[in-house]
């Protein structure tokens, strides 16, 4: 028996409606509007968003281990193939992303390491779809 069921992901940010329109472009959905500091956002097949202003919000530091450090990150499912990796890659940036890493291999590494416009890490996966 389960204690509790999932609700959502809150994340922290200077702007929720701003950061929520970004995730939207990314992942789909509406934000909503709940309160002038709580957005939230509900795509299809992907677990809840919430996106809670914190007026001293510091961006976490990645990949630094201190005081600062990644708290967490979202991993997203940017397709099979390369050129699908590619063209996420390209549409994320052009949404305000910023790029952490790409490895040199992309054959060795499935995952590239972006900055959302707020600075929270996501990572934009190759996933082998059976």
């Amino acid at each position: 028996m389960t204690l509790a069921r999932f609700r959502s992901v809150v994340i922290d940010c200077p702007e929720p409606l701003a950061l929520a329109e970004f995730y939207a472009a990314v992942l789909g959905g509406t934000p909503q509007v709940q309160e002038e500091d709580w957005v939230v956002l509900e795509a299809p097949g992907v677990p809840r968003l919430a996106f809670n202003r914190e007026p001293g919000f510091r961006p976490p530091a990645w990949p630094r281990e201190d005081d600062n450090a990644q708290q967490f990150h979202l991993d997203l499912d940017a397709g099979s193939t390369w050129a699908e990796v590619d063209a996420a890659e390209r549409r994320v940036l052009a949404l305000g992303a910023r790029l952490l890493r790409r490895e040199r291999d992309p054959v060795a590494e499935d995952a590239r390491v972006f900055a959302d416009p707020a600075g929270h890490p996501f990572c934009l996966c190759r996933i082998d779809h059976p």
